[in-house]
């Protein structure tokens, strides 16, 4: 019964504490660590009325 309150606790702590530490953490080839590079950009995508997609300068067409 102990070995699965074991497993039980290691768990909680895992899903806890990973979140947390990896946050804001980056390390470069070296291990040491730096300044995280910013997120990419999401893509603007555009859809026509009908529901196709189309280039965002066409007529009718709307960022979805």
């Amino acid at each position: 019964m102990s070995m699965v309150r074991f497993a039980l606790a290691l768990a909680a702590v895992a899903m806890v504490a990973t979140p947390t530490m990896a946050a804001n953490r980056c390390r470069d080839a070296k291990g040491k660590f730096m300044k995280c590079a910013p997120a990419p950009k999401k893509i603007v995508r555009c859809k026509t009325s009908n529901g196709k997609f189309a280039k965002c300068g066409t007529a009718g067409a709307k960022p979805v």
